[in-house]
């Protein structure tokens, strides 16, 4: 038995990864068969399998000459049985279509690792698992788009892959695009319609906007800085350090050597190592005792329905529930389709078949979101969201005009106002309207940040701000003249005189101009992985936090609303 020792105590290492309490309880006990088992060593971090020396992957002393991790596995479950809550062992090495592992070892990369599979193992967990859910789906476009598919993994970093989730800077949803990037992009932002909260619609987008960004820097890392830092800001640290990047070995070094820098934002730099190392960790998560469990893909059949519809009376002809519709299309946010012409709605698998009978069955009240009401003398917001079934709130949101008289604050009679149904209020969703972010560029000191509208050309926005195309290039670190809509633009001059006022009411549609780059405070990129990051593409992000869409509350209001009866 003396010869088996070394293999058992190995064993034991190799258990405890696994099952990090084997290990407790092996030291409790103070040996198996007669091996004592190392004491784990203080790291001064928090004590993970990614983090533990015993880890598998890495052969620990006294283990015999060329027993692989896997062999070790295996035999380890050989020995204590499955009970250790492994899945199987297999012989298969994880694979990736980008180049995670000549950068492992950065020293930021293993801290993210040591951070995902320590203290945020839980929130990662939870993330991955809500992944599952689209993975089938980001992957294909990603391969379709001619771009790696394990950028997948950047949803994670950008908002856990949450449809809805919302960034302090207005990103939204998994991409966390901004109303201007999005739009760009080719997305329909506007008070009745987010589709950057689709999740079909905006991995569409952000395949485009990924694509344009690595064709510009010609290195996916690069690609996904400026995807979180903006464009701009890359191509000037990489024309200021230009000396320092001629050594490097192949593009993707460039955003290491342009990290090492007193030049990114903080969030910035940290977000290429949280990408890796969640490449890292998802491809192997028993290998850092994470179990996951899949979720059903994203699957729907597809119906068209006529403007105005409620999305209960979709659910009904469909026979499911509002929140199955509500779940399968965060994009529609008010309860009900935008008035005007039929649209394309998911059901669930299955529920398509004989829909259109069911809906024209039901009851014209059930069919119709809105209707008209003339104020009376003596009537406040209050008493006639009452006589409706609404809240006061519900009603003010979709009547931002409506007139009241003073002092008393009475409604102004004989005033029409439009108002929406109970089921329609039950389903609307308190989201912030995208009209939020003002129209215009900004202005930071003698500087001026431009986002490029479709359409839009390099000489022309020279023009506009007064200054020449080979000054914004030479600015924005340009090889080419070549732009793309969505990107910003540092460019310099006077004031723009075609920009509008930001305050001017947008139509219902929401095609409004190019709107304002928000930027936030810098913070530790860590947070933007377990809350949801902040914006994404042209410009820093700011802070983030996850907003949870429930029943409207005063605040938001619609565009022109009256024009939806």
């Amino acid at each position: 038995m003396r010869h088996l020792a070394p293999i058992l105590g190995t064993l034991v290492i190799a258990a405890s990864v696994m099952r990090p309490s084997l290990l407790a309880a092996q030291s409790a006990r103070g040996s198996v068969t007669g091996v004592h088992s190392p004491a784990p060593r203080d790291t001064g971090a928090t004590a993970t399998p990614a983090a533990d020396s015993a880890r598998l992957g890495v052969r620990q002393a006294g283990a015999p000459a060329g027993l692989s991790s896997r062999d070790l596995a295996r035999r380890a479950i050989d020995v204590f049985g499955d009970s250790l809550g492994a899945a199987p062992v297999t012989d298969e090495e994880p694979t990736w279509d980008m180049d995670v592992r000549s950068y492992e070892t950065q020293a930021r990369v293993a801290h993210y690792v040591t951070m995902f599979t320590g203290r945020s193992r839980v929130a990662i967990t939870n993330r991955l698992e809500r992944g599952t859910r689209y993975e089938p789906m980001i992957r294909a476009k990603f391969r379709a788009g001619g771009l790696p598919e394990d950028m997948y993994y950047l949803a994670l970093v950008e908002s856990g892959f949450d449809p809805n989730a919302y960034s302090r800077a207005a990103a939204v949803g998994m991409w966390q695009f901004m109303t201007s990037t999005g739009r760009g992009m080719g997305l329909r932002i506007d008070w009745w319609v987010d589709e950057r909260r689709d999740p079909i619609r905006s991995t569409t987008a952000a395949v485009r906007f990924i694509r344009g960004l690595r064709n510009q820097f010609g290195s996916l890392y690069l690609a996904a800085a400026a995807y979180n830092g903006g464009p701009g800001r890359v191509a000037r640290g990489l024309a200021k350090y230009s000396d320092d990047l001629e050594n490097t070995r192949q593009a993707d070094d460039a955003f290491f050597v342009l990290a090492e820098k007193d030049y990114l934002h903080n969030e910035t730099r940290e977000y290429v190592p949280q990408l890796i190392a969640a490449a890292l960790v998802a491809k192997e998560p028993i290998r850092y005792g994470m179990e996951l469990t899949p979720m059903e893909p994203f699957a729907y059949d597809s119906v068209r329905v006529g403007g105005g519809t409620p999305l209960a009376a979709i659910a009904k002809a469909a026979g499911t529930t509002t929140a199955a519709i509500r779940d399968l299309n965060p994009h529609f946010l008010r309860g009900m389709l935008p008035p005007g012409t039929r649209m394309q709605v998911r059901v669930p698998v299955g529920m398509s078949e004989g829909f259109d009978s069911s809906l024209a069955s039901l009851p014209k009240a059930e069919r119709t979101g809105t209707r008209r009401v003339a104020t009376k003398k003596g009537q406040t917001v209050g008493s006639l969201a009452h006589d409706n079934g609404i809240s006061a709130s519900m009603l003010e949101s979709f009547n931002p005009k409506l007139r009241r008289l003073k002092p008393s604050g009475r409604l102004v009679p004989g005033q029409v106002l439009l108002v929406p149904t109970p089921a329609v209020a039950a389903a609307a969703l308190d989201i912030p309207d995208p009209a939020i972010e003002r129209s215009g560029s900004t202005t930071k000191g003698r500087l001026r940040t431009h986002t490029v509208r479709r359409g839009e050309t390099l000489g022309a926005i020279a023009r506009r701000f007064g200054t020449s195309t080979d000054r914004i290039m030479q600015m924005n670190g340009l090889r080419k003249p070549v732009i793309f809509a969505g990107q910003d633009l540092v460019v310099a001059g006077g004031k723009d005189a075609s920009a509008t006022a930001g305050s001017s009411p947008a139509s219902v549609t929401g095609r409004t101009s190019a709107t304002r780059v928000a930027k936030g405070k810098r913070r530790d990129a860590a947070s933007s992985t377990i809350r949801g990051s902040g914006k994404s593409g042209a410009g820093s992000k700011a802070g983030a936090r996850k907003v949870v869409p429930k029943k409207r509350t005063k605040g938001t209001s619609p565009r022109r609303a009256s024009s939806a009866a």
